[in-house]
């Protein structure tokens, strides 16, 4: 084991942060592909981008890791990337089914192609673009069947 894996294990069992692998029907391929490393804290960090995809990060991984405790389901949180280098961030699957697909901006409204592509191809009920700089919405984000732009609050809000 090299070193660089050794402290991403360290590092997680202290809480610091958490990883999220890639989904794939095939398990084989997805321990192959390189995991997503994310802070539990998303408030020292620097780039929008990229903590508004940290502070996401949380409140799911929190949400799969509640919703199996209760007994819900088994959930997972993962997230998605081809060979054409389309990603989308992340992906929450309940009993090994794709559930609903997230993608996260800090401000940009336009809806991400790779929401419907990825939607297309897993068969997620629902697809979410999360921007964290919009108002609050009195909505519920999971009416929708195609990709949708929604507020963080409003999505985050329906959450455990």
């Amino acid at each position: 084991m090299d070193t660089m894996k050794r402290w991403v294990d360290l590092l997680g069992k202290l809480h610091y942060g958490f990883l999220v692998r890639p989904w794939f029907a095939n398990v084989t391929k997805a321990l192959r592909k390189e995991p997503k490393w994310f802070l539990r804290d998303w408030s020292g960090i620097a780039d929008p981008g990229a903590r508004a995809e940290t502070l996401v990060a949380c409140h799911l991984l929190k949400a799969v890791e509640g919703w199996t405790d209760l007994g819900l389901g088994d959930f997972e949180l993962r997230y998605l990337r081809d060979k054409q280098k389309r990603e989308v961030d992340f992906l929450v699957v309940k009993d090994q089914r794709p559930w609903f697909l997230v993608e996260v901006k800090a401000s940009d409204t336009r809806l991400s192609p790779a929401l419907a592509h990825f939607q297309a191809q897993v068969a997620a009920p629902h697809a979410f673009q999360v921007v964290l700089d919009l108002p609050f919405q009195d909505v519920d984000c999971f009416t929708a069947r195609q990709p949708v732009v929604v507020p963080a609050l409003t999505l985050l809000s329906q959450l455990l």
